[in-house]
């Protein structure tokens, strides 16, 4: 089984120059010695960057374009653009939260969300993050996470809504988020009335976006694949593998490989298959409102 502890994940556009670098080292029929040799680089860190485990520079992915002999202007920008590309991921807007977010397992998670084109959520006790309202995730934060002080907890919302841009963003393609959540996530707030309310509001204004799918998974649908637990399936641009987030208390995991991702994959389906469609899902929650 595929799976890595507390990852860093690369990022997609280091995975995409890891590709393009490593089918052109191929090509030169050179070894990393020489052209380590070549362009003054240590063979240690020019591995690192062929396998994508670390970033470079433009001045630097110019020098081993030059070794490869790659002349083409064209496929020589494109590549160049990863790195740029690679370089401004870094820049992390999560960073000035970093003393919250390293302690909640998140910081190899934003950066797989970030770049994935969707995602694929089963939720079977919680609303999905990117779904929250600031009051619900509050109160969720605030039971699950007894050992934070309130500005902690504070930053941690700010957090989940500062991800939620992701899914309205302007002048780029946002990621198709589809989500199936159980029945029992939305009544586990019912102490809270008006929390529950506004969150199954937002939830009515949110499915609307055409990026946006929700199912709700009925307590009559009985058991089912996914008893084991909440999950994020996220696709990726091609070249770049798809992976599979799994967090709980105390811990969170990847997963990548293919056997491993099939599996969720069956199992979301499954879950997809035995879930109201959306329009029964818009009329479940009206329903609830209604109750409250």
């Amino acid at each position: 089984m595929a799976w890595k502890r507390n990852p860093a994940p690369k990022s997609v556009y280091r995975r995409q120059l890891s590709a393009q670098l490593k089918r052109l080292h191929d090509e030169s029929g050179k070894t990393l010695a020489e052209v380590g040799q070549l362009i003054e680089v240590n063979q240690g860190s020019l591995s690192r960057i062929m396998n994508g485990d670390r970033g470079t520079t433009p001045v630097l992915a110019k020098a081993i374009l030059d070794c490869y002999g790659l002349t083409d202007p064209a496929l020589r920008e494109d590549i160049l653009d990863l790195v740029r590309a690679d370089q401004a991921q870094r820049k992390k807007w999560w960073r000035k939260y970093s003393a919250v977010i390293n302690t909640t397992q998140y910081g190899g998670y934003l950066e797989l969300e970030q770049s994935a084109t969707s995602l694929s959520s089963y939720e079977p006790q919680l609303i999905p993050g990117l779904l929250q309202t600031p009051e619900y995730a509050r109160q969720v934060i605030a039971a699950m996470r007894v050992d934070l002080r309130i500005g902690e907890i504070e930053a941690l919302v700010e957090v989940r809504m500062n991800r939620q841009d992701i899914l309205s963003s302007e002048g780029a393609s946002p990621p198709k988020l589809w989500a199936v959540v159980d029945e029992a996530a939305f009544r586990r707030v019912q102490s809270q009335p008006a929390v529950l309310r506004r969150q199954l509001e937002h939830l009515l204004e949110a499915e609307s976006s055409p990026n946006v799918t929700l199912q709700f998974l009925p307590f009559e649908a009985g058991l089912h694949p996914a008893l084991s637990g909440p999950f994020m399936l996220m696709t990726f641009a091609d070249p770049n593998p798809d992976v599979v987030w799994v967090e709980n208390l105390t811990n969170s995991v990847y997963f990548e490989g293919s056997n491993d991702v099939a599996h969720y994959s069956v199992v979301f389906d499954h879950l997809r298959a035995t879930a109201f469609g959306p329009p029964e899902t818009r009329t479940r929650i009206r329903n609830l409102l209604k109750e409250l």
